[in-house]
Order: C-alpha cells, then sequence, then structure tokens
C-alpha cells in the first residue's frame, strides 16, 4: 500500500484545556513516529473552540523538538491570512531548526467565518485572490530571491516541501499549473474529489520542484478490536460534524452509542455525505477499505485524519491501522 500520514486538528475535549490538547496532540505524533507514518500535519483553524492549532507554525515546532524524523508541516497554512513574506520566515526557520523535515501545505480559504476578516484587520477575500501570486512569491523566497527587493533571510535556500491543498477544482489546476504536490480535504468535502484528482492528473506540469503528479488524498480513519467499537468511537467526530453544520460548533464531545440512528433524517443524510469518505472497523476492515480508496482516486499517499475523545484510543488507532498494513505486507515502513 502507499504511505500514510496523519492530519491533526489538535482538538480540544468537552471539559479540557488547550494546553491538554497539545499534551495530547504531541503524544500522537510520537506515536504516529513509532508507527511509521510518513507525515505529520496540523491544520490552521481560528474562532473555534474545539480546534486549538491556529498559531500553526509555533505547534509545529513544539512537534519537531518532541520528534525526530517524522515530516511535520501544515495541512495547512491559510495563506490569505497571512503576507507570504512572514510565511517564509516562519517555514525557513522551522526548516532550519527540523532540516529535512517541514511540509509547507497552502490553502485558499481563511479558516473560520467572516468575522476573521475583522479581527486579523485583514481583507481576506482579496487576498485569497492574490493566492496564486502569493505561493509564487513564496516560491520565490525559498529559492532566494528577494521579492520587492527585500530579502528573507530565513527563507532563501529553505528545505521547504510545499503542497498545495483544496476542496475543488480551483487548487488541483494551481497544483497542477505550478508542478507542486496535491492534497485534497476529502475527509469533510468529497463532492469534487474524483474530478479534481483527474484535473490535476490531466493537466500537470513538470517542475523543478516535481516530475510527475502526487496527488494525496484525506480519509477519516478509526480502527478498533470490534467494527462496533470503531461505530462508538467515531461518534464523537459526527457530532462535531452535525454541530459545525447545524451553526453550534463546539469541543470534541465522548461517544454515543447508535449515534447516528438517533438523528433526524435530513442530519443523518447530511452526515453520511460529509463522512462518506471513511475508514472505520476492525484492522483488516479499515486496510481494506483504504486500499479500496486509494485505488478508486489513484492516490500517491493518503493521509489519515483522527480524533476520539479518549486520547488512548486515538494512537491505538493509528497503531491498528499501521500495523494491519506491514503485517499484509501492504503498507511501506518509514
Amino acid at each position: 500500500m502507499i504511505p500514510l500520514s496523519v492530519l491533526d486538528l489538535v482538538t480540544v475535549r468537552e471539559g479540557g484545556t488547550v494546553a491538554q490538547a497539545l499534551d495530547i496532540t504531541v503524544k500522537t505524533a510520537q506515536a504516529a513516529e513509532r508507527a511509521g507514518y510518513a507525515r505529520y500535519w496540523v491544520a490552521e483553524h481560528h474562532g473555534m473552540d474545539g480546534i486549538a492549532g491556529g498559531a500553526t507554525s509555533v505547534v509545529l515546532a513544539h512537534l519537531g523538538n518532541a520528534t525526530s524524523t517524522i515530516r511535520i508541516g501544515s495541512g495547512g497554512i491559510m495563506l490569505p491570512n497571512h503576507t507570504p513574506y512572514v510565511i517564509a520566515e516562519q517555514f525557513g526557520t522551522l526548516a532550519a531548526l527540523f532540516p529535512g523535515r517541514v511540509d509547507l501545505g497552502l490553502g485558499r480559504a481563511p479558516g473560520a467565518d467572516g468575522r476573521l476578516a475583522q479581527a486579523l484587520r485583514k481583507d481576506i477575500h482579496a487576498a485569497a485572490e492574490r493566492f496564486p501570486n502569493d505561493v509564487v512569491e513564496l516560491q520565490a523566497r525559498f529559492a532566494g530571491q528577494a521579492a520587492g527587493g527585500v530579502p528573507s533571510p530565513q527563507a532563501a535556500g529553505a528545505d521547504v516541501e510545499m503542497w498545495i491543498l483544496g476542496s475543488s477544482l480551483f487548487g488541483a489546476q494551481l497544483a497542477a499549473m505550478l508542478g507542486l504536490p496535491y492534497a485534497f480535504a476529502s475527509h469533510f468535502a468529497p463532492g469534487a474529489l474524483d474530478e479534481a484528482a483527474r484535473v490535476y492528473r490531466d493537466r500537470f506540469q513538470p517542475s523543478e520542484r516535481l516530475d510527475r503528479p502526487h496527488f494525496m488524498a484525506a480519509i477519516n480513519v478509526v480502527a478498533a478490536d470490534t467494527e462496533e467499537e470503531a461505530h462508538y468511537l467515531s461518534s464523537s467526530t459526527d457530532q462535531s460534524f452535525v454541530a459545525l453544520r447545524s451553526g453550534t460548533p463546539g469541543r470534541l464531545k465522548p461517544p454515543v452509542r447508535d449515534y447516528r440512528a438517533g438523528l433526524p433524517a435530513p442530519a443523518r443524510a447530511m452526515l453520511e455525505q460529509v463522512r462518506s469518505v471513511s475508514a472505520v472497523g476492525t484492522p483488516d476492515m479499515v486496510r481494506e477499505q483504504l486500499e479500496a480508496f486509494a485505488a478508486r482516486v489513484q492516490a500517491d499517499e493518503l493521509i489519515v485524519s483522527i480524533a476520539t475523545y479518549d486520547p488512548a484510543a486515538q494512537i491505538r488507532s493509528l497503531e491498528l491501522t499501521m500495523d494491519a498494513c506491514k503485517q499484509l505486507n501492504s503498507c511501506p515502513a518509514h
């Protein structure tokens, strides 16, 4: 099987704190490194009580110090919230601290609602329109060019692996045009997945960075000793999606037995669509679902998104998933 990586939202659990969420993320990253996952990515979100990864580069520095071999990166940095110069400095510094281990995944969305623009003192909608140009500026700064006549000493020559992230055809087209690897957020927005994968491959133009397309797709994963237990554990994330779509997002709640069965039909249909890209069950079931999903989209890599209320179950799910792959010689160690 293809390489597996991990996406972490730095989830804050009901009754927990941001400090506890960060501690859980460190322990999960260390477990992922031991298990053999290729990358550990943290997502930038703002103004959400249940997600603590907003200061993404700071979290990555913490993770880099707590690990030694796994790649660390952003999944992603929402570039309209920032200037390319600042991101070049931050990730150039990370690359100096953790050589050969830093990924910079870039997204065009702000990662929060419209109130964020006022909090950031920035026109993020106009910034989103500049996203392609800002990506090119970042490439130039990492290449040692002084864009606008102002050098970026921390960024110049930094070994940072840049990715384009997306959930629509826009990101697929941009990644293809620039010859960059592309990651699709199918774990929560699967609608355009198959078409985006096709567009990216069909339009890919080789670059100095990449001579062929490299496509990574995200999938929700929960593995446990029994199928019933896996579905029980995954109900915490189900609750989060329902709360988000109903305008009442909050912290990750404890699991609920047969949660979906108790939902009104419209909410259940919404949840089944949003969570359609998932692998939930015993380790062998999860492995089969991952293999089928990878074959469907011809993925070069998969990134698994997992958040269970019990941190130990979260780590065990990652371990069970990788162990199942390794035992069947399907998944290489990294």
